[in-house]
């Protein structure tokens, strides 16, 4: 037996004799397991309490309260009803045996008892009890992570209405133009975890404007040659922002690339055709889409149709042409 898989799992051993537990610790030490005693019930649930015990070894025949008692108290009991029990008894009978199973008792061994048995049956229950801890530690993990995950998103949707705000947007912008990119993401069967990548981008497509001075963001008139290139400088400063942040690395393409356009003429990096990620192609028509269609100072928004009809020209300029045509798809279903 490898003794070196019980290191650190604590047996509390309960016996109301002095050689009762002398002869338990006799068989298992050596074995790589921690002992623990207990003379008597009560004592044994105020231990089990305080140490949480990986298992516990019970005596059935104790003045007070009997090992069966014991079993159901500690069963009872939330803080301690999952630890193990392997109950040991004199009693050699299919009446004692049905007691210890209603008492909650995971094992029943009779004596005198064979070491050898005894231990590999203490091994079974200890690997058993560390699995099941294994698990309850991945479902924490699992939840910790998905309550992780739930802070990130709300901190990104957040973030991105102050955007919306600091650049005076329409209200509800980034929202749009997100679900707009989103569905016509799933129609192209992307997977869910691009998908997701990809809402995570278009929330934050204008993040690098944070960058940007005011004087600059919020002028209301046209701006200069100088000022077109600072302003034109805002997917660099996001790719500078968010590179560093491990979870938002995949999410970068569009915030990086949705002034990218399909004849080279955009920036900051002047790809051409499909060198423009997909992603960053679909939402540079929601994102162009949802801008001419919406009310802004210093213009009315378009109607449907001219909107409409500035995308189809632009078709092999500024946008994919195929990814024109399932946008077309996209506004014929809704």
């Amino acid at each position: 037996m490898n003794k070196e898989t019980n290191v650190g799992s604590l047996v509390l051993i309960v016996d109301d004799e002095y050689i009762g537990r002398e002869t338990l610790q006799s068989v298992l030490e050596g074995e790589g397991y921690e002992l623990e005693m207990a003379e008597n019930g009560f004592q044994a649930i105020e231990k089990a309490k305080k140490l949480l015990p990986d298992v516990i070894l019970l005596d059935v025949m104790m003045p007070g309260m009997t090992g069966f008692e014991v079993c159901q108290r500690i069963r009872s009991d939330p803080q301690i009803a999952e630890i193990p029990i392997i109950i040991l008894t004199a009693l050699d009978d299919r009446e004692s045996l049905l007691n210890a199973l209603k008492a909650g008792a995971d094992d029943f061994i009779s004596k005198p008892f064979d070491r050898y048995e005894l231990r590999a049956r203490l091994l079974g229950i200890t690997r058993l009890n560390r699995y099941q801890k294994l698990l309850q530690e991945r479902a924490k993990l699992r939840e910790a992570n998905a309550q992780l995950l739930n802070a990130y998103e709300a901190t990104i949707e957040g973030l991105s209405h102050a955007l919306d705000l600091r650049d005076r947007e329409t209200e509800g912008h980034s929202r749009r133009v997100t679900e707009v990119t989103v569905k016509l993401a799933q129609a192209l069967n992307f997977s869910d975890e691009e998908i997701i990548q990809m809402r995570r981008g278009s929330l934050l497509h204008d993040i690098g404007k944070i960058g940007i001075p005011d004087s600059i963001l919020h002028k209301p008139d046209s701006l200069t040659e100088e000022e077109w290139i600072i302003m034109r400088k805002h997917p660099q400063f996001a790719y500078d922002m968010l590179s560093p942040i491990e979870y938002l690395r995949p999410a970068l393409a569009i915030p990086y690339s949705h002034h990218e356009k399909w004849d080279g003429t955009g920036y900051p990096r002047g790809l051409k055709g499909e060198e423009i990620p997909m992603s960053a192609r679909l939402f540079a028509i929601a994102d162009v889409w949802d801008a001419v269609t919406s009310d802004r100072p210093y213009r009315d928004a378009w109607t449907d149709e001219q909107a409409l009809a500035y995308i189809r020209e632009q078709a092999g300029k500024h946008f994919d042409p195929q990814a024109v045509e399932l946008f077309f798809k996209f506004i014929e279903e809704t």
